[in-house]
């Protein structure tokens, strides 16, 4: 698995000096962006159950910010509800959780391990999803153990509204 979280950038100063040289130096910085590209060398989901869109803030070690652009080809529209289509929410709630996979892929490699949901709590769904909304998730580390268990707040919202929220549990398994 591939751990994104630098790049390295060349940097190019000119000091004001008379007798300085132009030098190029390389610079370590965080990446805080991820592409769908990125993302699939990341999480192990693929379509029709890849939620997360790109990843547009994420901060190493503590939360990640992700988009879903639902549209009405969703397979799942065809049948919740034909005439009124809404996201189902467990769907909200595994977008939420893929967004929080990056954050605990981005910790540590885990060659052929998989993290998995161990639990959910709190989970309100205070607002519908329909086709042509922006889902927007952010998932906030709480904590880790053995680096093996972790806990997430998860919070999606639309237009700045409110649609889900709750506390996300993740378990590495073999």
């Amino acid at each position: 698995m591939s751990i994104l979280t630098e790049v390295n950038t060349i940097d190019t100063t000119t000091s004001t000096e008379p007798q300085a040289i132009n030098e190029t130096k390389i610079s370590s910085e965080i990446k805080t962006t991820f592409t769908s590209e990125e993302i699939q060398k990341l999480l192990p989901h693929r379509y029709p159950f890849l939620l997360v869109d790109k990843i547009i803030d994420y901060v190493p070690g503590k939360k990640a910010v992700g988009v879903k652009n639902v549209t009405i080809n969703e397979p799942y529209f065809q049948g919740h509800f034909p005439g009124r289509p809404l996201m189902p929410g467990v769907l909200i709630v595994e977008a939420m959780a893929q967004v929080g996979g990056i954050v605990l892929t981005q910790m540590s490699p885990v060659e052929d391990r998989l993290f998995v949901f161990a639990g959910i709590d709190k989970v309100r769904f205070r607002r519908q999803v329909i086709p042509g909304d922006q889902l927007v998730m952010t998932v906030e580390l709480l904590w880790v153990k053995q680096r093996r268990f972790g806990k997430m707040q998860g919070r999606a919202e639309v237009d700045g509204q409110l649609a889900c929220e709750g506390e996300l549990m993740f378990s590495l398994v073999n």
